[in-house]
């Protein structure tokens, strides 16, 4: 079985936030990153080169693929930050919820388990929040800590 190609790194979230250019983008990522750590109440690793990634879980798809990843994170990408959001791909109770926040967020676009945010500025982050809290509960109640 390959191994993952997105795997815990030992880079520390403060030098990597302190990279990234531009500023504001550098700005964006620590609010960012204070929020996620606010709702979920842990401390993020990074994850390949650029993912910051809180909590994490392991589990097995009916293919036998082995999978270990994290609950929920970002990447401050140059275009746009890019959220992973598994809980509402993950559950069709959590998909409509978010599907019904989506509406109240602002501009963005989203992937399959992505939400993409070009700015912060952009959108309302209560609701983001909101967005955070249930995909990071919803991830708890499907991957429950060992």
């Amino acid at each position: 079985m390959a191994e993952a190609k997105t795997t815990i790194t030992s880079v520390s979230v403060e030098a990597f936030i302190e990279s990234i250019e531009p500023p504001m983008r550098r700005e964006e990522a620590r609010l960012l990153d204070a929020l996620f750590r606010k709702v979920t109440g842990t401390v993020p690793k990074i994850w390949g080169p650029s993912i910051i990634g809180y909590g994490e879980y392991s589990t097995t798809h009916d293919s036998g693929r082995a999978v270990h990843w994290m609950r929920s994170g970002f990447s401050p990408r140059k275009a746009k930050h890019s959220l992973y959001l598994m809980g509402g791909y993950c559950d069709d109770i959590t998909a409509t919820h978010r599907a019904e926040a989506l509406a109240r967020l602002g501009k963005h676009s989203v992937g399959k388990s992505c939400l993409y945010v070009n700015k912060l500025a952009d959108i309302d982050m209560a609701v983001l929040e909101e967005i955070i809290a249930t995909d990071w509960q919803t991830m708890l109640r499907l991957f429950p800590e060992r």
